[in-house]
């Protein structure tokens, strides 16, 4: 339970877009992930805001290939 309150903590960004988006993943997938998306869906928390939100709203793709699961469910929220 700790590992999810810290990823809730750190979905609290500075674009409310993004903080929608990622709060309805939390909700919604974040339980359902395995090692290597949890591994996948840290690495798109260490990006900046805006470059999070370009790649979430399709308006930059991703450079990682491998990091395209959790970047799918995350347009699907």
């Amino acid at each position: 339970m700790k590992e999810l309150a810290r990823a809730r903590w750190r979905c609290r960004r500075g674009l409310l877009e993004l903080d929608i988006v990622l709060q309805r993943f939390m909700d919604k997938y974040y339980t359902q992930l395995d090692t290597v998306e949890l591994q996948q869906f840290e690495t798109l928390l260490s990006l900046a805001d805006s470059d999070l939100w370009d790649i979430i709203a399709e308006k930059n793709t991703v450079m990682d290939k491998n990091l395209e699961p959790v970047l799918h469910l995350l347009q699907k929220s």
